[in-house]
């Protein structure tokens, strides 16, 4: 559990629920009044911490330096609610059984880095949550960068997890931009409402995703993510 809030940086309680049922092995979330057991029990080891922002219905919970050997993260930045929309997307995948990957740097212009990379078996899924469309200009590099790693980089599906005016977008400019037999490869869902909490219904995640036949092992990963480094 401090492994993965040292890559996903933060979470709120319900996505702390999540992964902690995905890490036990319980397939869906714990109880609330255990996860808040899990933090208040970190917090006296000194090896997280927590605090409640005003536009937020529950607390936000991170690993301190004594634990992941990384400063405590901003929470007043204009990216909190993204980070938490990811790690509550991050945790739903853990529940399922899947690893959670922070994606590697891009390497040139050309390259974009997606917010999270989950792999289970051979099924290697890029992640990427919108909560507001971006430039319509910036989809075609995106785009047209999803489908060469879909072509070439053993990837099974890119899914978008947005709003819904996102999603729209989403999937308006990857019908432009990603080749007719990659496009049921990209799927945009609407589970997030604007102010980035979870909404959707977690079975539309699944749909029409693909099984994994073989081992984590057997995937090549050094050139599609790394894992977050940690100071000892």
């Amino acid at each position: 559990m401090l492994e993965w809030l040292g890559v996903v940086r933060m979470a709120d309680m319900q996505a702390i629920q999540w992964a902690l049922g995905g890490l036990s092995g319980a397939g869906e979330p714990v109880g609330r009044r255990v996860a808040q057991e899990w933090v208040a029990r970190m917090i006296d080891k000194g090896l997280a911490d927590r605090e409640r922002l005003s536009y937020q219905d529950s607390q936000i919970v991170w690993a301190t330096h004594a634990a992941i050997g990384r400063v405590a993260p901003n929470l007043y930045r204009q990216t909190t609610r993204h980070e938490l929309a990811v790690a509550a997307v991050s945790a739903r995948y853990l529940a399922r059984g899947f690893e959670w990957f922070r994606d590697s740097r891009p390497q040139s212009l050309q390259d974009h880095q997606v917010d999270g990379v989950a792999v289970k078996g051979n099924v290697v899924e890029l992640i990427e949550v919108e909560l507001t469309p971006k430039a319509l200009r910036r989809y075609k590099q995106i785009h047209s960068h999803h489908g060469q790693r879909l072509a070439t980089g053993g990837v099974s599906r890119v899914v978008y997890l947005c709003t819904k005016d996102a999603a729209k977008t989403v999937a308006r400019e990857a019908d432009r931009f990603i080749f007719r037999d990659q496009r049921h490869q990209l799927v945009a869902l609407p589970m997030f409402d604007a102010k980035g909490k979870w909404i959707g219904n977690d079975t539309d995640l699944w749909e029409g995703a693909p099984e994994p036949v073989a081992t984590a092992a057997e995937i090549p990963t050094p050139h599609l993510w790394e894992r977050e480094e940690v100071s000892s």
